[in-house]
């Protein structure tokens, strides 16, 4: 096909709904535009093909030899291009709103709550990927990430869905009558830290500790360091909101807290947002919330 030379759509679309419904007036209604606009793109065709299209006939309208045999044609491409957009609509409303996260972030405070957001929009479903990744952005992948920083690192305008307290937890059975005072008393304790990150001796570092030996850290999914926690394998460092009731009830102990410290901020791609994504989105914004407390300790 010769590009090209290919006439203007706009012109092609207006005249094929003139042939359409025989009416410059109802082809107008059908485009949402103007007579005028319809007439004026109609004439453009017919200048750039040198073809008479449409002729007057009293104060009515009927199509030439040459445009009702082009109106024909104009009339199967448009429905044959209809019919792929609207089964490329249908494919994409379908397919699953595909969201990533740290697997804590999915395991204690997303999936509590996917019920509720399930019975709202039960036409909608969620593809969750729980990974410490960074997930890139790529057509039909992952339509939201959420993800994490610390007030370290502010960043403009961002979509906040969870702000908390940092806190440093154990469980008794773990910490028993040990004295840890300060940040430094915890270079000695064993800690579970999240695949793929550094978040251990970030905090140490954040409080001016330079361990004398190396840490024991053991890494693990973030969903299995919860349970891991509260057996009093080790110490980690997380999210107040992803243990409240676990601190209400006495299962683990605060040692140490950084009010306000962590940020769960939501990312999308910015050239296109499904529907359905952004339905998510908005619920999610919804739903976001500010877990603080005193700290125990500073």
């Amino acid at each position: 096909m010769d590009w090209l030379n290919l006439p203007p759509l706009n012109g092609l679309r207006a005249f094929a709904v003139v042939a359409e419904t025989g009416s410059y007036a109802s082809a107008a209604e059908r485009l949402n535009v103007t007579q005028a606009a319809v007439g004026q793109q109609v004439r453009a065709l017919e200048r750039h093909l040198g073809i008479a299209l449409i002729a007057r006939r009293g104060r009515g309208i009927e199509l030439t030899g040459p445009g009702a045999s082009l109106g024909h044609e104009l009339g199967i491409g448009f429905e044959i291009i209809g019919r792929g957009v609207e089964r490329l609509t249908e494919e994409a409303a379908s397919r699953p709103v595909q969201v990533t996260m740290s697997p804590a972030f999915a395991v204690e405070w997303l999936l509590p709550r996917m019920a509720e957001f399930q019975q709202e929009h039960p036409e909608i479903t969620l593809m969750l990927n729980p990974t410490s990744e960074v997930v890139e952005f790529r057509p039909g992948g992952i339509d939201l990430a959420i993800r994490y920083h610390d007030r370290r690192r502010p960043r403009s305008d961002e979509e906040a869905v969870l702000v908390s307290d940092m806190i440093v937890i154990g469980a008794p059975s773990l910490i028993g009558g040990l004295e840890l005072r300060d940040p430094a008393s915890l270079t000695k304790m064993p800690w579970l830290q999240e695949l793929g990150t550094n978040e251990v001796s970030d905090w140490f570092t954040y409080h001016g500790v330079v361990p004398e030996e190396p840490l024991t850290v053991n890494h693990m999914p973030g969903n299995l360091i919860m349970s891991a926690v509260r057996r009093g394998d080790g110490l980690t460092y997380t999210a107040r909101a992803f243990f409240v009731d676990d601190l209400e009830a006495g299962r683990v102990v605060e040692l140490f807290s950084e009010q306000l410290f962590g940020v769960y901020y939501i990312q999308r791609p910015q050239d296109h947002q499904r529907p359905e994504a952004n339905t998510f989105l908005k619920w999610l914004k919804s739903r976001s919330e500010t877990v603080s407390a005193e700290p125990v300790r500073s």
